[in-house]
Formats: C-alpha cells, structure tokens, sequence
C-alpha cells in the first residue's frame, strides 16, 4: 500500500517531477524516457496524437515541440489545469481513458506514459478497446509502463518504488501480460523492448 508519499507528489508539482526525474535516471534522464516509446515511429507535423492520461503534460510538452496536433486527455481537472499552464500549444480534454469522446479511427497516434498500471483489469481491458477504436487503421499505440524486472537486482528498488508511490493496481501490472491483452483486442503487437533491468516495458502495437 502506498504511502502519504503518493498524495503529495500528485498535489505538489515540485514533488512529482522531482520523482519523475530520479527515476528517469536509469533510461539516461528525463527527455530520452520521453523519447522511448515514440522512437522509430514515422511523425509529421499533421500527425494527429492523443496523449492518453497527460497529467500535468509532461510528455505533451515533448509531443507539441514536433506536433501541430496534440490533444491531451486526463480525468484530473487539477492536472489539466497544470498541462494547459505549463503547454498551452496542446488541445485538452477531461474525460475517463475507458469512455473517451472521440469519434471512431480519429489518432494517427496513441501514446500513454506509466498510466495503465493506475489501471483495475477491468478498466484496462476496456481502455485498450477503446484506443483500438480511436486509432485510425494503421494507426500505432505506444506506451511505456512497469514491468517485472528481469535483473534480480532491480526487484528492491522497483519494490520500494511502489510501496512508497504506487497502489496494488501497479503490482497487479507485473503479471499482467500487456502484449497478450493487446493482441486479443486485435492489435499487432511486437515483443516489448525492456530497460531498467527489464522494469520498464516499451509497446508498439498497430491497429
């Protein structure tokens, strides 16, 4: 059970990004764990990109430096209200990741950074459907999330990690296979690129 640690740094900003980047450290910083779920993807400037569960925008703020079209959605209004501030070039929406307001095959692109394991497995499963029906065909969904290290020596801090700042959501994600439930909603899925001593995973899937 996470503990008062997890409160703060979602009501203090200084708290969260100083977080974000002591464990971004372990990819090489802040900017390059932003980067990781989007390299190799073929982007314009007319790319049309959700950025599923924005926060505070922090990966929105990266997004919009290459994008005329980003839209950030969140169910938070304070960490919308943070996004608008700190990114105002982007496109906002609040609403539930599970019951979003799109039309159908609207994104080129789906990216969600370390939110899914926010996530109960029913309320996955039912975001996963729903990017699949947002995605335009040939669209991609990316996302980077936990993962249970493959380096026994990762296991104690990832560990404290989400004793301190995480719910039972996060260490229902270490068994979850993500690659398998996406494939079963219908995307085509590669093997996940692992960092961190395998307790970070990075999906590409197309629709």
């Amino acid at each position: 059970m996470a503990t008062i640690l997890r409160d703060w740094s979602y009501r203090y900003q200084w708290l969260y990004d100083s977080i974000s980047g002591l464990a971004a450290l372990s990819v090489g910083g802040e900017a390059r764990f932003r980067q990781l779920a989007l390299q190799g993807l073929t982007i314009h400037s007319e790319t049309q990109v959700l950025d599923l569960c924005c926060g505070s925008g922090q990966t929105t703020q990266f997004l919009v430096k290459f994008l005329q079209n980003v839209t950030g959605l969140d169910a938070s209004p304070k960490s919308l209200q943070r996004a608008r501030q700190n990114v105002p070039e982007a496109f906002y929406v609040e609403a539930f990741a599970e019951k979003m307001p799109f039309a159908d095959n609207l994104f080129d692109v789906v990216h969600t950074s370390v939110a899914l394991h926010e996530m109960q497995p029913q309320q996955l499963r039912k975001i996963i459907n729903e990017v699949y029906r947002v995605l335009k065909p040939g669209g991609v969904f990316t996302l980077v999330d936990f993962h249970a290290p493959t380096n026994p020596i990762f296991w104690p801090g990832v560990s404290v990690f989400l004793l301190l700042f995480e719910t039972e959501t996060a260490w229902e994600l270490l068994k979850t296979g993500l690659a398998g439930l996406l494939a079963e909603t219908g995307f085509e899925v590669s093997e996940p690129a692992l960092y961190s001593g395998g307790s970070l995973q990075v999906i590409q899937a197309n629709k």
